[in-house]
């Protein structure tokens, strides 16, 4: 599955779509950014509730192809635009981190 299927395929709402589509290696869900550093894999999808330009910061350094944030959360500004320089794509869905973590691997487990 490629990045741009995120939209249809888990129901997101897309906040920034400038990216370079590519495959999703798959997914990692946390909300603790040092963590994330540590144990996310290139090319995964971040799922986490952290709205703000350090969580583009950590997936540009770690090469993370898109950030999902849950519960609704709204996303600042200066998030999206960061994300945009770094070409990361950013969703939103009032899923939890759970639910959202259970679609990802369906729909790759499944190589829909």
């Amino acid at each position: 599955m490629n990045i741009s299927e995120l939209k249809s395929k888990l129901g997101l709402e897309e906040l920034q779509g400038a990216y370079e589509d590519r495959p999703l290696a798959g997914g990692y869900s946390s909300d603790l950014l040092s963590d994330v550093m540590a144990k996310a894999e290139k090319d995964q999808a971040l799922i986490t509730i952290q709205a703000h330009k350090n969580t583009v910061a950590v997936a540009t350094l770690v090469g993370l192809a898109a950030v999902i944030v849950c519960n609704a959360r709204p996303v600042p500004q200066d998030m999206l635009d960061a994300a945009r320089d770094e070409g990361v794509a950013v969703f939103r869905t009032g899923m939890t981190q759970f639910q959202a973590a259970g679609l990802l691997y369906a729909a790759l487990a499944s190589g829909a």
